[in-house]
This record gives structure tokens, sequence and C-alpha cells, in this order.
């Protein structure tokens, strides 16, 4: 198997080995129901609060505010419908460049009779606070907006919306399943109201979301079963996954800082070897504030499918776009909504790094990727009619 370069830690990353490491005697020696009441499983119980306690640390929560489910697309579910849901009518916002976890649940809700704004963003991909405050109606329940965007990884100020949100009465959530482990997020000093994580974007196991839930607040739940969760998310727990996501949060608040720097620096670096090796590109999304990790480019009369299959003949692992919609052959809603064109968007690469990247795989990169533009512009016409 030729050797892979992996450069796509934005649609999962690796779980990190000594999070393995933690997670394995729960899948045998450790295997009971926690719920059970002998000796064993009220250990295993004990070491489900503690990965809690953990988790909630890194998100600057309470442990009893943090609940566990099946994965980050189910919390965002949890947050919106449980909202929303609590009444047969209202008024929800979100913004045009949400994952399609948020959109197409708030979408499903326009389409049972709620009223729903979507607000546009600026080229960088920013919200407009001011769009957010003309947005809001008395009837206005619930404000969705991301922490940070999996795609160009533009951070929104959440603490600044969650405020116009509150002042008008409204309950505010955010996905944040991009931005944990890669910059700080504190539920307190931004003031939201619930949150959705995913333990796989940050070294941890796939299969274990998760929801702050704000003390006192009251959502509806979506699964109905035993007490799970307080009731809110019934069903045996996930001991094994939510005991390695409790490691992978320690890892994370031990060594954010340094890999934040390294990460930044070579993706900054990286930026500016692709701009002065290819001609005629765009870099989507601003500078700051971006994702430490986080690069998007189009590169412009080529498709980016292309390039990833040529890449891929190279080992190199990246993306188009967001993993979860990869395989269809539209255009980044994320990219349009800033402005691009249909072609600018086709012509998208993602590229995001991780604690596991090495330097070797940016070099390897710009071993093949100028080259490999060059040869798709050679046979495009859209790239010979360029001037005409």
């Amino acid at each position: 198997m030729k050797t892979q370069y992996y450069l796509d830690y934005n649609a999962t990353t690796p779980v990190d080995p000594r999070v393995v490491e933690r997670m394995i005697p729960f899948f045998s020696e450790r295997f009971h129901n926690p719920s059970s009441f002998y000796h064993q499983a009220g250990e295993v119980m004990e070491e489900l609060d503690a990965a809690r306690v953990e988790l909630a640390r890194l998100a600057g929560a309470n442990a009893d505010e943090l609940f566990f489910c099946g994965n980050g697309t189910e919390s965002d579910n949890l947050a919106i419908f449980g909202t929303m849901l609590q009444d047969k009518k209202g008024h929800l916002i979100t913004s045009a460049i949400e994952h399609a976890a948020v959109l197409n649940s708030c979408r499903q809700l326009q389409k049972d009779g709620y009223d729903l704004t979507i607000l546009p963003v600026d080229g960088h991909g920013f919200v407009d606070p001011d769009d957010l405050r003309k947005a809001m109606r008395k009837d206005t329940r619930l404000v969705s907006i991301m922490w940070a965007n999996n795609e160009i990884g533009s951070i929104q100020p959440v603490a600044e919306l969650a405020r116009i949100a509150h002042e008008h009465g409204a309950l505010f959530h955010s996905d944040a399943v991009q931005a944990m482990g890669k910059i700080p997020v504190d539920v307190q000093s931004a003031d939201v109201d619930f949150l959705s994580l995913s333990a796989h974007k940050m070294y941890g196991p796939k299969g274990l979301g998760l929801l702050f839930k704000r003390r006192g607040l009251h959502l509806r739940p979506l699964v109905f079963g035993g007490g799970h969760e307080k009731g809110l998310r019934p069903g045996t727990e996930n001991t094994a996954a939510i005991v390695g996501a409790g490691e992978a949060a320690r890892l994370v608040s031990t060594h954010m800082r340094e890999e934040t720097e390294r990460v930044r620096l070579w993706r900054d670096d990286l930026q500016t070897r692709i701009e002065e090796k290819i001609p005629d590109i765009l870099i989507n999304g601003d500078r700051e504030p971006r994702l430490p990790n986080t690069l998007n480019i189009s590169i412009r009369h080529i498709e980016g499918e292309s390039i990833l299959a040529l890449l891929e003949t190279h080992g190199l692992a990246l993306s188009s776009g967001s993993a979860c919609s990869s395989k269809s052959l539209d255009p980044s809603h994320v990219l349009l909504a800033l402005g691009r064109s249909h072609e600018d968007a086709h012509g998208s690469l993602r590229i995001s790094l991780g604690r596991f990247t090495r330097r070797e795989d940016l070099d390897h990169l710009m071993t093949h990727l100028p080259s490999t533009a060059e040869r798709l512009r050679m046979i495009s016409p859209f790239w010979q009619n360029r001037e005409s």
C-alpha cells in the first residue's frame, strides 16, 4: 500500500494511541453496564463520571451540564429540535454556511411550519452581528450559529451573537464540533445555551457526540427509553468511547497551545508556498480569525475532484469540502455563500493539519500539487479561454 500523506484532519482525526490504550479494557475486562448495581458496574460509572468532568472542563462547563449522545449530528438535532418542538410554531435563525447537520435540521422544521431565517455571510465567511439583530423577532426562539466553519475555518463572534439573541429573549446554540481541540472554547465566557461537540474531531473515537445544556434549560428528548443521561438521551452508554473521549480531552488540554502554534506556522508557510508556485488561485476565508490548521483554496479553471483523484495516486489524502457531503457533485454551499462562482467553488481544496502532521507531508504535497494543477489546466478549456 502506498504511504498515505494525511491532510484531512477536519474530516476526522486518527485516534491517539494513548486514547486507544485507555479504551481497550472497556471492550472486555471492564465491559459492565454502568447502570447495573454490582461493584464492577459502579466502577465503570465512576470512569464515565471522570470522563464527563474532563470533557466539561475542556468546554468551560459544569459536569452536570454535559450529555453524551451518538455523534455531533445528533447533538445538533437534539439542541435544535429539542428547543423548537416544545411549541407548534416559532422562528429560528441560522447562517448560510452551517454544517448540514444544522442546516438540514432547520430546513426540516421550516417544512413542518416553523419560520426560518438563514443569515448571509460576507466574502470571508463571517456573520454580521447587525444582520442577526435585524433578523430577530418577538417569536424568535433559537439562534444556531457555528463556532468555526469546517471548510474555511472562519471563527464567528459567538459571544456577541449570543448576547444579541439573549437581548431579544431567544436561546443560542453553537455547533463547536470543528472548533473544540483546535482553539479554546468556553461556554461561560461566550454565554451560549447549547453547544455541540464530537470526540472524533479531537483524536477520540467515532460514535460519541456531546451536548452542553446550560443548567435550568429544558429540551424535549428525541429518543425515549430509560433514564440514562437524565432521560434526555436514553440508551446504554458507549463506555469505551466515553472513556476515550475523556482521555482525548485531557490530552487536548495539555497540548493545545503547542500544537496550535506548530500547525499555524506550517499552515501559513504552506499557503505562502502555494501562492508562490501556483498562479491564479483564491484563498477562501480570511487569515484571521481562522482555525489555525485550516487552508481552503480554489485553483481556478479546474475541478477540485480531478485534483484530488490525481493527488491520491501519490498517496495524498485531502478534501474538496466537507467530508459529509463530499460525494455530492454540487459545489460547496459554503463557498457559494462567500460569493464564489460555481466554477471556482468546484475547484476548491481543503487542506487541514493536525497533531500527527509531519513536515514531509507538506513537502510531499508541494512536490505534486503545482505539477498536478498545471497538468489539469493544460487540458482545461476554461484555462485555455481565460483571456478571451
